[in-house]
């Protein structure tokens, strides 16, 4: 048994779905969560700053709050750092991708299946990659998958502007290729796009099934502490945990923003309900300025096998002997 948190990390304020699934399947978990809102979006970023970037909370989760597993909470950062986390910490981390997918492939009827996400994790090729690796099911109908990149639903979730005229003509633009596709289910691949459910499924029409990856993560989850042992210890009957160490049979919930606290506070509150209400501000490490200083931190700092270096960085290793 293990009564250290779980910690999560998104770009912002999608992973908010991910952690209420998380805390209603297991409400005596203890969690810290991270909202990079002085950074967000993620889509937008090069791999190498998603990856800096998601180094840099997963070490101060780890260093400074102690927990016992990470959830990238964030499509983007799961597609671009997820290997390299692995590598660089010695705590399970569990992404968003391949449970999404799992649950597309669960509820599909036709085989013609979709995945939206932003441009970072769509150009990326993760959701494509993840269904190659995965083996041919026995029965069913083979699967016909069709991305498309949503630009501009990350900054209406962060604006609060979930519906209304804007939100339906964007969608309509941007869901076209999947339309098009005649998908039967299609996965909300960034974790910030269930708050934009209504307005999707308005577009997407009412014989299209929505999957959302947040529940799957959770389930993913609770296996791996059942597994490990980590899950923390349970309560009593008169609600002390069996160690009798605290006498909660809830757990707590800790949030913290790269941003400016009181707006985080706001959007999370109208996002996620009245339990998000306290936020602590965390500056990030000071940024070195340019590419290759972020590239050379990343090398350094998270002691990337070669295998996993960049083309770029590979480059200009060579360029430098």
């Amino acid at each position: 048994m293990d009564d250290r948190p779980i910690g999560m990390f998104d770009s912002g304020f999608g992973g908010l779905t991910v952690a209420r699934a998380l805390i209603d399947l297991l409400p005596s978990e203890d969690l810290v969560y991270v909202g990079d809102t002085g950074r967000y979006p993620y889509g937008s970023r090069s791999l190498e700053e998603v990856r800096l970037f998601a180094s840099q909370i997963t070490r101060m989760l780890v260093e400074d709050h102690d927990v016992k597993l990470v959830v990238v909470a964030c499509n983007n950062a799961t597609a671009a750092a997820l290997e390299h986390l692995r590598y660089e910490f010695d705590v399970p981390l569990v992404g968003v991708i391949d449970p999404g997918l799992r649950a597309l492939l669960s509820v599909t009827r036709t085989g013609r299946v979709g995945v939206i996400g932003t441009v970072g994790t769509i150009a990326s090729g993760a959701y494509q990659g993840a269904l190659k690796r995965r083996s041919p099911a026995a029965s069913g109908p083979p699967i016909e998958l069709t991305c498309a990149a949503c630009p501009g639903f990350v900054e209406l979730v962060e604006r609060g502007e979930t519906g209304g005229d804007e939100a339906i003509a964007l969608a309509k633009q941007l869901l076209a290729p999947v339309v098009a596709a005649g998908v039967d289910s299609l996965l909300l691949g960034c974790t910030h796009y269930p708050y934009l459910a209504r307005t999707i499924g308005e577009v997407m029409g009412p014989k299209v099934v929505l999957v959302s990856s947040a529940e799957e993560t959770a389930f993913e989850v609770r296996g791996i502490l059942s597994d490990t042992g980590l899950g923390r210890r349970p309560a009593t009957s008169n609600g002390s945990s069996s160690a009798g160490s605290n006498g909660r049979s809830h757990g707590t919930q800790r949030w913290i923003s790269s941003g400016e606290a009181g707006s985080f506070v706001r959007v999370g509150q109208h996002l996620f309900g009245p339990e998000l209400d306290e936020a602590d501000h965390w500056e990030p490490p000071a940024a070195a300025g340019s590419r290759a200083a972020d590239d050379e931190a990343l090398r350094r700092g998270a002691l990337l096998p070669e295998a996993l270096l960049t083309e770029e960085m590979r480059t200009e290793e060579m360029l430098n002997r």
